[in-house]
């Protein structure tokens, strides 16, 4: 048996027309016109997901539109997270002469400046030569600096941001002798003890959660891992390719740090940015059966040798204790690797979650995170490169 048609939406014999899912004539005698039919098929077609060919156009121009817009504010996000350096505020105090200390800082600002220095407390056996400079290198970071003379040992004395909140900083610093320490300050110890000479543990504690601190917030890199996992499905092929990259940039860390060879920092910076390029096009792609998909782990290890002169640059940066490199060396590259772990995790749960939970929510995510993560490692590899 067949229902009434009361809006004559069905196909008279021999009308199914083209691909069998044209509309037929509308039956006599509907109580509506045609325009309002026609209304009312859109409405009906979209409900069942088959929208018309028009529909479709200004559905798919509507979803891209909000994509666009959001990938825009990613974009306009991306100019002040500074992809491959220590994002903490820092502190350097180091000596320029028997007596002669250097006091530079760099400081992020979290609300608008006072226009006043707010300088680092220093040792209580130093008096400042002058006045303290400020001057602003960013719209949210500004440096400073003051000249000290101190008398005797500054072992034993403390430095540091009594009132540092919301983010951490680091303390390094750097005697004639060569006896570089590097210290973590945080919100609730915000002050840190000068050693006369750094024991192994302290130097290990430290330069581990330094290294957490690097690719946490190191932009670039934690992008690059990012992607990685959304690239790579299945979770063995995930342990593989993070395996990889691990090895390659623990490889070139080292030879980096011990002097084996060594790369410029601008050519280094821009190639990572492409490495993320490279991903990003990968998943926008979705061909299974390119290299990167079916080998995932030799194009990780690839790219973590080029990875691994980015950690070198910001290990640096930070200085090495004397005696003690092989100690911080390994607490760094272990802190890089506990930090990497947990973005993977995150991610790996993030994705299960949306896939049980919301399944249909995946597949757009994805895009849109590809397409993010595209455009803000574009914005860098063109800065990088102009600059």
């Amino acid at each position: 048996m067949v229902g009434p048609d009361p809006l004559g939406l069905r196909l008279a014999p021999g009308q199914a027309g083209r691909g069998g899912n044209r509309r037929g004539p509308f039956l006599r005698g509907s109580p509506c016109g045609r325009r309002e039919r026609l209304a009312i098929l859109d409405h009906l077609a979209a409900a069942r997901g088959c929208l018309s060919r028009p529909a479709r156009r200004i559905h798919g121009h509507g979803g891209r539109v909000r994509v666009l817009l959001a990938l825009l504010v990613l974009l306009a996000l991306a100019q002040p997270a500074a992809a491959d350096e220590l994002r903490p505020s820092s502190i350097e105090l180091s000596e320029q002469a028997q007596g002669r200390w250097h006091l530079g800082w760099k400081r992020n600002l979290g609300q608008p400046s006072t226009g006043q220095p707010e300088t680092p407390a220093y040792p209580r056996n130093c008096r400042p030569v002058g006045e303290p400079v400020e001057r602003r290198v960013a719209a949210l970071s500004v440096v400073g600096n003051l000249e000290l003379r101190c008398s005797g040992s500054l072992a034993g004395q403390r430095i540091g941001w009594p009132g540092l909140v919301g983010e951490d900083a680091l303390v390094r610093i750097v005697p004639l002798d060569g006896g570089a320490q590097t210290h973590l300050l945080t919100p609730t110890a915000p002050m840190a003890a000068i050693t006369g000479e750094p024991g192994r543990w302290q130097v290990a504690r430290s330069y581990f959660e330094l290294g957490v601190i690097h690719i946490l917030e190191g932009w670039d890199h934690l992008l690059f891992v990012i992607a990685l996992v959304l690239l790579v499905v299945r979770g063995w092929q995930v342990v593989k390719a993070a395996t990889a990259f691990t090895l390659a940039h623990s490889l070139t860390l080292t030879a980096v740090t011990f002097g084996f060879f060594g790369l410029p920092a601008r050519p280094v910076e821009a190639a990572i940015a492409l490495s993320i390029v490279f991903l990003a096009v990968e998943l926008a792609r979705g061909d299974r059966t390119s290299l990167t998909r079916r080998w995932p782990w030799a194009v990780a290890f690839a790219f973590g040798l080029l990875h691994g002169f980015g950690f070198a640059g910001a290990l640096r940066d930070i200085g090495l204790p004397q005696g003690e490199v092989p100690a911080a060396l390994v607490a760094f590259n272990l802190g890089v690797e506990a930090g990497q772990v947990l973005v993977i995790l995150a991610v790996i749960v993030l994705r299960l979650t949306t896939r049980r939970l919301v399944p249909w929510v995946e597949a757009p995510a994805l895009r849109t995170a590809t397409y993010a993560i595209g455009i803000i490692a574009s914005f860098w590899l063109i800065e990088r490169l102009i600059a």
